[in-house]
């Protein structure tokens, strides 16, 4: 039983080991030539201006957490297509339901006016 798990256990291993060897190999033959460019805080591609605390708006948050939620849900739709003749007619209703949450979702936002940046 456990020999099953060796091939794995190699692969970390080798896997580990080369990922080692590429970092240590950066160190070594990296060139350090460090400036004020190169050093100092990267920022959107400006200057900072401010404070880094300061406060954001929360439309940035919403757009994100709509963002991750759509792609999310879309993603399940690889994994259900790929099995859609193995699960049949059940599989297809239970699409259709996951989909007509999502588009009530989608409608809500939409009246709502988080779509909506000014």
């Amino acid at each position: 039983m456990l020999l099953d798990y060796l091939p794995v256990l190699v692969f970390i291993v080798v896997g580990a080991i080369v990922g080692g060897v590429m970092i240590a190999l950066g160190f070594i033959l990296g060139t350090r030539r460090p400036d004020s460019e190169k050093l100092s805080p990267y920022e959107c591609g400006f200057e900072a201006f401010e404070d880094s605390r300061m406060k954001f708006d929360v439309r940035f948050y919403l757009v994100a957490i709509l963002f991750i939620i759509f792609d999310l849900e879309i993603a399940f739709m690889f994994p259900w297509a790929v099995v859609l003749k193995e699960i049949g007619m059940t599989g297809l209703i239970a699409m259709t339901l996951f989909l007509g949450i999502l588009v009530i979702g989608f409608i809500y936002e939409w009246k709502k006016g988080a779509l909506e940046w000014e």
